[in-house]
């Protein structure tokens, strides 16, 4: 075989590849820029939460470094896109205080969220017995004792979107509701006696939301 004869194959190896390589960056190109045209025309949001109201059974401090809580909360979400569903895989909801989680986690069913369409969910978050950092405890003690405590509802989970036909993959989600709960002497004056030991606290409160 004479080295001409395999320059010419060589030219020829290098010639398919780079219209292999040419077309391939055309269908990634073309597939990009579907995708962008797409998000333009359906302008997808991200779903709104609301907490709209928390009420409290029990928050008890009395073992140092210890806490016991008992809540059942209202949050409610909106779909605000008309073209796009969600599926709600999973969802945890539960409470933390000072970036402490002081409750165990409550899963909520798996749903579908059609187009603007809006869900409810009251679960009841609680944890007993939960150990508290010293630090934290020592705070809580001192927001009890300037009658509010802050505290941070978290929902994480796994959403798919939903358009025509199509489902996407799961993506990680993340809500976080601030919610001040009046613990100290004005807590029946400030919220709902609904049983005994009972307060309701009507909150309606935005929620970030991240995915």
């Amino acid at each position: 075989m004479t080295s001409k004869h395999c320059d010419h194959h060589g030219k020829k190896r290098r010639k398919i590849f780079r219209r292999i390589l040419a077309g391939l960056l055309i269908f990634f190109f073309i597939v990009l820029v579907t995708i962008l045209i797409v998000w333009a025309i359906l302008q997808p949001s991200k779903p709104r939460f609301i907490l709209q109201d928390v009420t409290v059974y029990a928050f008890n401090t009395s073992i140092p470094n210890i806490l016991t809580s008992n809540f059942q909360i209202t949050i409610s979400s909106r779909n605000p896109n008309d073209k796009i569903g969600v599926y709600y895989d999973r969802l945890d909801v539960y409470a933390s205080y000072r970036n402490q989680q002081i409750t165990f986690r409550t899963a909520i069913p798996p749903t579908y969220q059609g187009h603007k369409e809006v869900n409810v969910w009251s679960p009841f978050v609680y944890g007993t017995n939960v150990p508290v950092a010293p630090f934290n405890s020592l705070a809580l003690t001192q927001d009890q004792a300037t009658g509010t405590v802050m505290l941070i509802i978290k929902m994480d989970g796994r959403v798919r979107w939903k358009v025509g036909a199509f489902i996407s993959g799961r993506y990680h989600f993340y809500v976080r509701c601030p919610a001040y709960i009046n613990l100290g002497s004005n807590a029946k004056t400030n919220g709902i006696i609904v049983g005994e030991n009972a307060v309701k606290y009507q909150l309606v409160q935005k929620c970030s939301v991240n995915v």
